[in-house]
């Protein structure tokens, strides 16, 4: 058993099928196809696309596609993760920090709204509080400047008569 890209090779040669035409028939760019065949797997586009131009490569010479593109995962990453499983990671963890972040933001705008809305009430109740108290106190002074003036006012009249 040779290398992932002569297997490969081998197969479509002993079905008597070129290159070209599977080009044709799968529209895959014949440097994909070659670079497939010469185990040249930094040349492919990477990612899904690489194991789709494998299934279709598969298909169109007639060999398992599910078995062959578990070899090419094998073959062209050996240390069982790959750069684009990496790069994927990478851009979910980034998703996930951003969408963290935006969801923060009206988070913290709406801590601040509250905090708002909390003094705006603590202000009117203190106001309403003041004006009460204020009143209380006038109609205290009033009344105790009544009952003074007409206590002022009693006695005087007593002694007159």
């Amino acid at each position: 058993m040779g290398s992932f890209g002569q297997d490969l090779r081998r197969e479509r040669v002993s079905r008597g099928i070129e290159l070209q035409a599977i080009s044709g028939s799968t529209k895959i760019v014949a440097r994909y196809l070659n670079a497939l065949e010469g185990d040249q797997f930094e040349l492919l586009p990477g990612g899904i696309l690489s194991k789709g131009i494998v299934r279709s490569y598969a298909r169109a010479v007639g060999i398992d596609e599910s078995t062959w593109v578990d070899r090419f995962l094998a073959a062209s990453h050996p240390q069982g993760v790959t750069e684009d499983e990496n790069g994927w990671m990478q851009f979910v963890s980034n998703v996930g920090q951003s969408r963290a972040r935006a969801y923060a933001r009206p988070a913290m705008r709406l801590r601040w709204a509250g905090v708002a809305l909390l003094l705006l009430v603590l202000v009117g109740l203190g106001w309403f509080v003041f004006r009460y108290v204020s009143q209380r106190v006038l109609a205290d002074e009033v009344q105790h400047h009544t009952i003074t003036s007409a206590a002022v006012v009693a006695p005087g009249n007593d002694t007159g008569q």
